[in-house]
């Protein structure tokens, strides 16, 4: 019931669940509870009328399993991408166990020059656990890549929903009218960061600003 269920989900991303995908999901199921939030230190937080607007954000350097796929479609890659990460976390992996899920998820994504539409790439990235950041493991897929990220300052606004391209260019756009004119910021490119499994249709998300170094 469980495989359908995720199957049905995967149908509306325009992506088919391969069979092998039925023991990550039921992984996945049994520790959804668990889930280790990304380090982060908040800078500030600016709002109207007591509710924050957007928020600026410190990362430390971390090690992230990452993955590139140019699908298509933006819902078919972060879909391809995160089966590929699923597999890694549940069991194929050096150590061959359950590694811990970790949030949010973050899927960089590149807009065009003309800043209508996405460019077909996108880098999905998963923070490894605390216990795996010095020692981790390593990934059976050839096609994930254990990468240290560098320290990263952002700036972020939670939206809720689906993520598709037209959603993603509206929230950019959004955002950018909420900032105003600044140099401050990357133009460009982007993070959507996710934070719940794509069968919550409300789930929560956030587009993340990166500032400039």
């Amino acid at each position: 019931r469980l495989f359908a269920h995720w199957e049905a989900v995967a149908s509306t991303h325009r992506v088919s669940l391969p069979p092998d995908m039925a023991g990550p999901i039921a992984q996945m199921a049994r520790h959804r509870h668990a889930r280790e939030p990304v380090p982060y230190v908040s800078l500030s937080q600016h709002g109207k009328c007591e509710e924050v607007a957007y928020e600026e954000r410190q990362y430390p350097a971390g090690k992230w399993a990452c993955v590139t796929m140019g699908e298509p479609m933006y819902e078919q890659s972060i879909s391809m991408s995160f089966m590929k990460l699923m597999r890694y976390i549940c069991k194929e992996n050096s150590v061959g166990c359950h590694l811990g899920m970790t949030v949010p998820v973050l899927n960089e994504i590149h807009l065009t020059k003309e800043g209508t539409e996405l460019e077909r790439e996108v880098l999905t990235a998963y923070y490894l656990p605390g216990q795996f950041q010095q020692n981790p493991p390593v990934p059976m897929d050839p096609e994930i890549h254990i990468t240290e990220r560098a320290p990263l300052r952002v700036i972020t606004r939670v939206f809720y929903g689906i993520t598709t391209e037209e959603t993603i260019l509206r929230e950019v756009s959004v955002f950018w009218e909420l900032l105003g004119p600044t140099d401050t910021v990357l133009r460009g490119t982007y993070i959507v960061a996710s934070y719940e499994n794509p069968s919550i249709p409300q789930r929560r998300n956030e587009i993340w600003f990166i500032c400039q170094a």
